[in-house]
């Protein structure tokens, strides 16, 4: 079989001499780097670690930005956000054994929110692989064992000219819908020993599109084009596909009402006449949904927070447009459409007839007129006035990350996020400390806008070391850590299951004076001064802290 290399752009002798005769000192290290820069990498996170010296000495010669954390598990959250943000893919170096342990419970998060984060990991040497007992530092017998149930593809190498086929086909998948993170293991003399081998140069990593089957796309159109009382379900995947005006124009074309999940917050306009919101966790929201004869799930699996704890009990017929073939009828039975978001929604955009309902908009008016009554009868207004004043504060451009604390339940369902891929959160593996390093990869990815990280005082203590981080990279990012004494959502579950709670009471630093030990602007607020001292916080340059010490509750929830 032949090939024509005719189209193909010719070398000049510079460039012909320059492949020939590559810089000396180079090694493994430098190959990962330059697979990078060919793929289009800017920013890199990570943590150094004896096996991954190679990579990291090869930065140095580099147009790569490194951005080091200091635990391997928010150095992954930091990765996760860069993702979420650009859409792009985020590097990881990670070392061996303990370091690429570490980063599991951030790589559960990634999977569950389809962040594409690409983890490059060093390995024992080559020598000491294949699960004999070596007695190597950080040896496991099967280091792909631990992620591969986590990550969308583990990529193995074992030669330096492998390097970059592993990382070019590990950058695909994480691109490939759903994104993901994906996994690079290199042994540690890979990595160290010098190569000869040709600069790498521009990559192609093209991810593969995902279209929906036309056949599906009419039966769809056909469903929602004759339903009495169709309602839209738009999830993350929205979000991630950058489809909020193709959901919306979709909407708005057959009078459907939309409510948003937890992911997919900012997808479809919160003042919108036909927005349900976020109130996914209250039964007259579930009602509606179950009363609807269509219902068009974009972007969701339907997992336990989007079907109020598996209690929604749809009785029309459902439609499912999802990019992971996993999620599609895992649930409820649907009529299941194997696609990316966007491209579902721009075919089924030409496809529906144009379907009025004046009623629509009154219909929902008194969903959430219901919604706001239960929860006014709750007296629950400390916890609305504290979300108010961060919405207040918080410029509608800047994006902000919430860990998994009692404020942060409230804004699932109560917070306005105004614009598509700014509110994010662990709600997807439901791991603690995530909001601060997140927010240092937001940071990073786009320092000309600040970021807010929101915290509890004990998911705070799992990313204390971080202020040291965005103290060094000056990042502009305000943390709110809203502080109860404790673990306030277990106290609730706990209190509320048991009559009383265990191990839910912290002992916990001066957060004011410990931000400032580091040099980071600290401020201790109160419910009435929080919007002023947020707002302030910022937009002041740099990284700063905000402490609210605040006894915050739960609405009650409606499926038990």
């Amino acid at each position: 079989m032949s090939h024509d290399h005719d189209d193909r752009p010719q070398l000049t002798a510079a460039q012909a001499a320059a492949v020939l005769n590559p810089p000396a000192g180079r090694n493994g290290g430098d190959l990962v780097v330059e697979s990078l820069q060919g793929l289009g990498a800017t920013t890199v996170f990570g943590l150094p670690g004896q096996h991954a010296l190679g990579m990291f000495d090869a930065l140095r010669r580099s147009s790569l930005r490194y951005v080091g954390l200091r635990v391997e598990n928010n150095a992954g959250f930091a990765a996760d956000a860069y993702g979420r943000i650009t859409g792009e893919v985020a590097p990881l170096l990670l070392s061996t054994g303990p370091g690429a342990l570490t980063s599991l419970a951030a790589l559960q998060e990634a999977a569950a929110a389809s962040a594409p984060v690409l983890a490059i990991s060093s390995q024992i040497p080559t020598a000491g692989l294949g699960g004999g007992r070596h007695g190597y530092l950080h040896e496991l017998r099967d280091q792909q064992a631990s992620v591969r149930d986590i990550v969308k593809s583990v990529h193995t190498v074992r030669s330096a000219s492998q390097i970059p086929s592993a990382v070019a086909a590990a950058w695909e998948s994480a691109l490939t819908a759903p994104h993901g993170p994906v996994w690079v293991e290199i042994p540690q003399d890979v990595l160290l020993a010098e190569t000869t081998l040709p600069v790498v140069s521009a990559m192609d990593a093209t991810p593969r599109e995902l279209y929906p089957r036309p056949e599906l796309t009419i039966a769809a159109a056909h469903l929602l084009s004759n339903a009495e009382r169709p309602v839209i379900i738009a999830g993350g995947g929205v979000v991630r596909s950058d489809a909020s005006g193709k959901l919306r124009a979709l909407a708005e074309r057959i009078d459907a009402p939309v409510v948003t999940t937890f992911g997919g917050k900012g997808a479809f306009p919160w003042e919108h006449p036909l927005s349900l919101r976020s109130w996914l966790e209250d039964r007259h929201t579930t009602d509606f949904l179950e009363d609807a004869d269509v219902l068009l799930v974009v972007g969701s699996g339907l997992g336990e927070l989007s079907s109020n704890y598996h209690t929604f009990r749809p009785r029309g017929r459902v439609i499912q447009i999802e990019a992971d073939a996993g999620k599609l009828e895992s649930n409820h039975p649907a009529l299941g459409i194997h696609s990316d978001a966007r491209e579902a929604l721009a075919d089924l955009l030409e496809a529906v007839e144009r379907r009025e309902d004046p009623g629509a908009a009154e219909r929902v008016r008194t969903v959430l007129e219901k919604v706001r009554d239960r929860i006014d009868a709750q007296e629950l207004t400390l916890e609305q006035q504290v979300l108010a004043a961060v919405r207040e504060a918080l410029p509608d451009t800047a994006p902000s990350f919430w860990d998994m604390t009692i404020l942060a339940y409230w804004a699932w369902s109560a917070f306005d996020a105004r614009r598509p891929n700014t509110m994010h959160s662990a709600q997807g593996a439901g791991g603690l400390g995530y909001g601060f390093p997140a927010a240092i990869g937001a940071a990073a990815a786009d320092p000309t806008k600040p970021v807010l990280a929101v915290s509890g005082d004990g998911g705070a203590m799992y990313s204390i070391a971080e202020l040291a981080t965005a103290r060094q990279y000056d990042l502009p990012l305000t943390w709110l850590i809203v502080d109860d004494g404790g673990y306030g959502i277990l106290r609730e579950y706990m209190t509320g299951a048991f009559g009383e709670a265990t191990a839910t009471e912290l002992s916990r630093p001066d957060f004011v004076a410990l931000a400032e030990s580091f040099g980071v602007p600290a401020v201790r607020t109160t419910p009435e001064s929080l919007a002023a001292d947020l707002g302030k916080a910022l937009a002041a340059p740099g990284p700063s802290v905000v402490v609210l010490p605040a006894l915050l509750r739960m609405f009650e929830p409606t499926h038990l």
